[in-house]
């Protein structure tokens, strides 16, 4: 145990002294290691980020809803056929009607969603490209809606169409600056609304599902005013409790096949989406992503053991005649060998802090400019600390072998 502590005493004196004995030279040959775990890292760092923020956003569809619509998200897989797809009808009130009454019993709950992008007008303020949904009495507790301030709908007020509406944070900010919007009168599509509702800001995420953009209204008022067969609309279904999502589209799908009096051989004329089509692409393409990333950095990393060799190298040189003495004291090779490759990995471990020293204040600045949460994980700290000792370790070879393999007589002579 004393041994290896001064031994690894030694390796970080000399290590420090290499450092500091020719300041340019160890900059510029650190450099290559810094850039490298920068590089890579930085590519890793942004893309766990993306990918976290993205899965988050994916969560919010809900891993146990599935979605009865015209358009499959993604294309299903393969080739996206449009001209086939849009051929369908739309998914509509009927639809859902029908389907509600037959009660499909892996359903815990259905709603109705149809909407339209519209201009929402207060005195003389106006918000436009607002999506107004139009929505039945489930949409709360499917989707977990918490008001802020006022109530959500009632049965009755669902159910006759009463102009009553509630708004997401952005639109009331909009419509609303300082002032309380629950009670007011607002205007859209040729009909004042009464505000009953406000909901809490829930932030953007990266596929739009956000309700600080929205406006929700009964769905029998929607449909009375533009209609039920509107681009977009569907059907949500929550799965119950004892049932899985895979049951519950083939629940679906028999219902819906039957409602839409589609033959045995038929194709469907709609599509069950649910979050899994987007997760089940993310992993392609992070992985795609990760892949490039590694490659790149890589070629960086090379460059940064290159330079890591050559200051060894001149470490070696410049230390030929202590290297002497310490085998005519009765150092031994493996001492030696030991000692340089333990310097090596220490230099390379300095650049690859300092590389990621950066990446943080890359993640630091990418986060305050553009408000998007971009951090580096401990794992991404882990395997930037544990790239940098490989290398260096890597690196330290061949000077190593080349110092523990010196004659004593002749390294004593070198400097002589």
């Amino acid at each position: 145990m004393r041994k290896l502590s001064a031994l690894l005493s030694e390796s970080f004196r000399f290590a420090w002294m290499a450092l500091v004995a020719n300041p340019l030279r160890t900059f510029l040959s650190l450099l290559g290691i810094t850039i490298g775990i920068f590089a890579i890292i930085a590519v890793y760092a942004i893309v766990d980020s993306l990918e976290r923020n993205i899965r988050q956003s994916v969560d919010s569809l809900g891993s146990d809803v599935v979605y009865v619509q015209k358009w499959p998200w993604g294309g299903g897989g393969g080739e996206y056929a449009w001209w086939k797809y849009f051929q369908r009808p739309e998914v509509g009130m009927n639809d859902f009607k029908r389907l509600s009454a037959r009660d499909p019993r892996a359903a815990a709950s259905l709603t109705f969603i149809v909407g339209s992008r519209e201009t929402l007008k207060f005195g003389n303020s106006a918000v436009e490209n607002v999506e107004v949904n139009g929505v039945t009495f489930a949409y709360g507790s499917l989707n977990a809606l918490n008001i802020e301030d006022g109530r959500y709908f009632s049965e009755n007020e669902m159910a006759s169409g009463r102009n009553v509406c509630i708004l997401g944070a952005e639109v009331t900010q909009g419509l609303f600056p300082g002032g309380r919007a629950v009670g007011q009168s607002i205007q859209t599509v040729g009909r004042r609304f009464t505000v009953i509702g406000i909901l809490p800001k829930e932030g953007a995420n990266l596929i739009g599902q956000s309700h600080d953009t929205k406006m929700l209204i009964p769905a029998t008022l929607f449909i009375s005013l533009k209609g039920d067969e509107m681009g977009g609309s569907a059907i949500q279904a929550k799965v119950r409790e004892g049932f899985t999502t895979l049951e519950l589209k083939e629940d679906l799908r028999m219902h819906m096949r039957a409602i839409r009096r589609l033959k045995p051989l038929a194709e469907d004329d709609f599509t069950l989406n649910e979050s899994s089509v987007f997760s089940q692409g993310l992993d392609t393409m992070f992985g795609a992503i990760g892949m490039a990333g590694t490659v790149i950095g890589g070629f960086s990393i090379l460059v940064g053991g290159f330079g890591i060799a050559n200051i060894m190298f001149v470490s070696v040189r410049e230390r030929t005649g202590q290297i002497g003495v310490q085998k005519a004291l009765g150092a031994t090779r493996s001492f030696i060998l030991t000692q340089f490759l333990i310097e090596s990995t220490l230099l390379s471990i300095v650049g690859g802090v300092a590389g990621l020293i950066l990446v943080g204040l890359l993640m630091w600045g990418g986060t305050v400019m553009t408000g998007f949460d971009l951090s580096m994980s401990l794992q991404n700290v882990f395997t930037g600390i544990l790239l940098s000792a490989a290398i260096g370790l890597l690196s330290g070879l061949a000077p190593a072998f080349m110092a523990a393999k010196l004659d004593p007589v002749e390294a004593i002579r070198f400097n002589q």
